[in-house]
């Protein structure tokens, strides 16, 4: 029993180690994106697009994924991405707007990859605790976000430099985790040399494109992405034009992010109390609608107030979004065209967000046209959220007939 934990915690740290890289490229822009808008003369739309580029190719591979008779191992594709994100990170240090936007959209390739496999890792390796390892590893990913957003302006003003610096940085992280991850990508080449693993079954794609369940899963994955990378794009800006000071707002991003850690855990807690995940998506509803109308409207000195109940919000979704993929899949084959599907579209629409708020923001010259439309899209939220959270799977065998018990996957996972 002693080994069987120690052997899920070097997991889990696997995970953890994975995670926490793949926010950061895009979360510290945001305290700097005043400072490098103004450097390069970027208008509102311009420096909208400069969050909005990697989250339009954060589903990339995912999109690619359904294509591949036989896709790469995860542990290879977590070194590859990895590789790509050191070089997306130094690429858009060097000078002129091209080179900030070419290493902006290979970090974002770089991080589709890893938004992709890891989740099929989590249905493979821990099909008995989904909601409670997605949970621990939506946690890293916000720390991440949440270190790198709050440390990004202290780290510049500590060396004196310019915003390249903290974003060069954290190329460090991210060339550790892939060296870490490789001995484990060269076992599993190794063992699949060894006995080679059976070809995924025929149709399996066409079954999840094909799914409305999976739309819903999709769409949600989508929508809540929207709202947390308007977050991560603008929210300092927004704090900055109500009077704050730079550093502070990158503060309030932190907090955030922070928080959002905290949402992340209630899920497994919650979902044990709950029969299906319905209540989470009113909850993640709710508090996210509420934490925008505080940070935008309410007096600036609650902000700090709003933004816990926006990051308790985010976090719920976040999670609750992420474990659909397992909980909603039958099996890790479908797990995986159902990662890529709802990564790869979901972030297509999440890309939308940052640019449209930018140039909502350029045509009013205010936050308040911009903000009524991410309430709306808090309220749509729920559209998809209510169907993904019912206790359904696609590809799941027909239902036993009425006075049986039905022992396969349910969607109701044991956490």
């Amino acid at each position: 029993m002693t080994g069987r934990r120690a052997g899920l915690a070097g997991a889990l740290l696997m995970i953890v180690l994975l995670a926490v890289n793949l926010r950061p490229a895009i979360a510290a822009v945001g305290p700097l994106l005043t400072e490098i808008s103004g450097a390069f003369g970027l208008s509102g739309t311009a420096a909208g697009a400069l969050t909005t580029l990697p989250l339009a190719f954060f589903g990339s591979y995912g999109l690619a994924a359904a294509f591949l008779r036989r896709p790469p191992r995860s542990e290879t594709l977590l070194v590859c991405a990895m590789a790509l994100l050191v070089a997306g990170l130094l690429l858009r240090l060097p000078g002129g707007v091209a080179a900030l936007f070419a290493g902006s959209l290979v970090a974002g390739i770089a991080i589709s990859i890893g938004n992709i496999a890891v989740p099929a890792i989590i249905k493979r390796d821990h099909p008995s605790r989904i909601t409670t390892v997605t949970a621990v590893y939506t946690v890293a990913v916000t720390a991440g976000a949440s270190l790198s957003s709050g440390l990004a302006v202290p780290v510049e003003n500590l060396f004196g430099a310019s915003w390249r610096l903290p974003l060069g940085l954290l190329a460090i992280p991210a060339a550790l985790a892939g060296l870490l991850w490789l001995p484990r990508a060269r076992r599993a080449a190794h063992a699949a040399r060894s006995a080679p693993p059976a070809a995924p079954p025929r149709g399996v794609a066409a079954l999840v494109w094909r799914s409305g369940l999976a739309w819903h899963v999709t769409v949600f994955m989508g929508l809540q992405s929207l709202l947390a990378y308007v977050v991560i794009g603008w929210l300092p800006t927004l704090c900055q034009d109500r009077g704050m000071d730079e550093a502070t707002s990158g503060y309030v991003l932190a907090l955030v992010a922070a928080v959002q850690a905290v949402g992340s855990l209630a899920v497994p807690v919650l979902a044990r109390r709950t029969r299906d995940q319905r209540p989470l998506v009113i909850a993640t509803v709710a508090l996210t609608a509420l934490g925008f109308f505080g940070v935008t409207w309410a007096p600036i000195a609650s902000v700090w107030v709003w933004t816990v109940v926006l990051g308790l919000g985010q976090g719920l979704g976040f999670a609750t979004a992420l474990s659909f993929i397992g909980l909603r899949a039958h099996d890790a084959h479908v797990a995986v065209q159902l990662s890529g599907m709802a990564q790869g579209v979901g972030y297509v629409i999440a890309a939308l967000g940052p640019l449209a708020l930018g140039a909502l923001h350029d045509a009013t010259g205010g936050w308040t046209v911009p903000m009524l439309g991410v309430l709306a899209v808090c309220a749509a939220l729920a559209v998809p959220g209510l169907p993904a959270g019912r206790l359904r799977t696609v590809g799941a065998p027909a239902a036993p007939a009425p006075g049986t018990v039905n022992t396969g996957s349910s969607g109701h996972t044991p956490n």
